[in-house]
């Protein structure tokens, strides 16, 4: 089995996309999970590189968020894109990263990331509510690098 396998297993994933798809229910937002084994450079620059390549900028409100796991490194970065990060509490991205780690030095990997998926829905609902004939602009599942 590769890194990637050992952090989150085939059905571990499938519940973390249901995860994602209950959090978009009630709002317009996006979010997107990316995982790799190493950054290969600076975690954040990484994850913004990877912000730009899954073209998450084109949401109608500019409101999508990665959250970008760095398996070798044991990196996280949560990027909110600028529609989100005009309106969210100033330590919202490190209250929900913090939820995260604490999950993570358990081990518990896929409840880590279900957590701040369904924290950063609750903020996303709030502040960018559903929006009827809304479609989803990004593709749920998890991308792997």
């Amino acid at each position: 089995m590769s890194k990637i396998e050992d952090f989150l297993s085939q059905t571990e994933q499938q519940e973390i996309i249901r995860a994602i798809q209950q959090a978009e229910r009630n709002t317009s937002g996006e979010i997107r999970i990316h995982i790799e084994k190493d950054p290969k450079k600076d975690s954040f620059d990484r994850a913004t590189e990877v912000f730009d390549f899954l073209r998450m900028e084109n949401t109608q409100e500019r409101n999508a968020v990665l959250f970008y796991v760095a398996i070798d490194t044991r990196d996280l970065v949560i990027l909110g894109d600028i529609g989100i990060n005009d309106v969210v509490p100033p330590n919202f991205w490190e209250s929900t990263k913090d939820a995260i780690i604490n999950r993570f030095k358990e081990d518990n990997h896929k409840q880590g990331l279900i957590d701040g998926v369904l924290t950063a829905g609750k903020q996303l609902k709030e502040h960018f509510p559903y929006k009827k004939g809304k479609g989803n602009e990004l593709p749920d599942e998890i991308s792997f690098g």
